[in-house]
């Protein structure tokens, strides 16, 4: 993955200059200390991968990330404020990592990254029956709808969890919803499509599937509870 750093703070940039070149697989192509100069470098230098700051002058982090709205680009914020998080993931972003970043948390957020950046060489399909058909080079196979525990929009892509594999498609969430079967899936959040089969749990605030806690929004609490008869 080809990647940018942007972030006001000389340390902060040369920690995480150190702590990529230890990522296979992961090139560091340029530097910027203002998001404008990096929106400037993105319009005719496309990459794959963001580590950006989110308090910088001029431009914060959040407002740079808004800008970019129909790329392609992997976002992961590093941030010594813990007060944008719920804010950063409404906007799809990868990770959310908080400084001074620790190398094992930057692996796991490279990791998140990794994954969505693979799953885009493939091409997903949702047609009217059982199945996804996935493309990956030149063989097609089919993943029963089934299999699918939730799916969770990020930006222009939305990713389908599987129990062992994740897949992005590009795509919208609004048309996920309209192709997934209503007689499994049902919308429980603004970022998030589920299984009801595949619910492990419902507590305070959303649900528990395979291990994942997915928040419920309250638009979609009323049709949720109903779905699976909770008074």
């Amino acid at each position: 993955m080809k990647a940018l750093i942007v972030d006001d703070n000389d340390i902060a940039r040369t920690t995480l200059a150190h702590l990529a070149k230890q990522v296979p697989n992961l090139t560091i192509v340029s530097e910027f200390s203002n998001a404008i100069e990096a929106y400037t470098y993105l319009q005719s230098n496309p990459v794959d991968l963001i580590f950006l700051d989110i308090e910088m002058p001029e431009m914060t982090g959040i407002e740079l990330t808004k800008n970019l709205t129909g790329k392609d680009t992997i976002i992961i914020f590093t941030t010594s404020n813990k007060e944008y998080a719920l804010e950063a993931f409404e906007l799809n972003i990868a990770d959310y990592l908080l400084k001074p970043v620790m190398p094992a948390r930057f692996l796991q957020a490279v990791s998140k990254a990794q994954s969505v950046f693979e799953s885009r060489k493939e091409n997903v399909e949702i047609t009217k029956d059982e199945f996804l058909f996935v493309r990956d080079s030149n063989i097609t196979r089919r993943l029963k709808l089934d299999d699918i525990f939730y799916a969770e929009a990020m930006g222009d892509y939305v990713k389908f969890y599987t129990k062992e594999k994740m897949f992005a498609i590009h795509g919208t969430m609004k048309a996920a919803e309209e192709r997934l079967p209503k007689e499994s899936f049902i919308r429980v959040h603004r970022s998030y499509i589920i299984s009801v089969g595949k619910i492990d749990t419902l507590q305070d605030g959303g649900i528990k599937i395979n291990g994942k806690f997915i928040p419920v929004a309250d638009a979609y609490r009323k049709a949720l509870n109903k779905r699976m008869n909770v008074f």
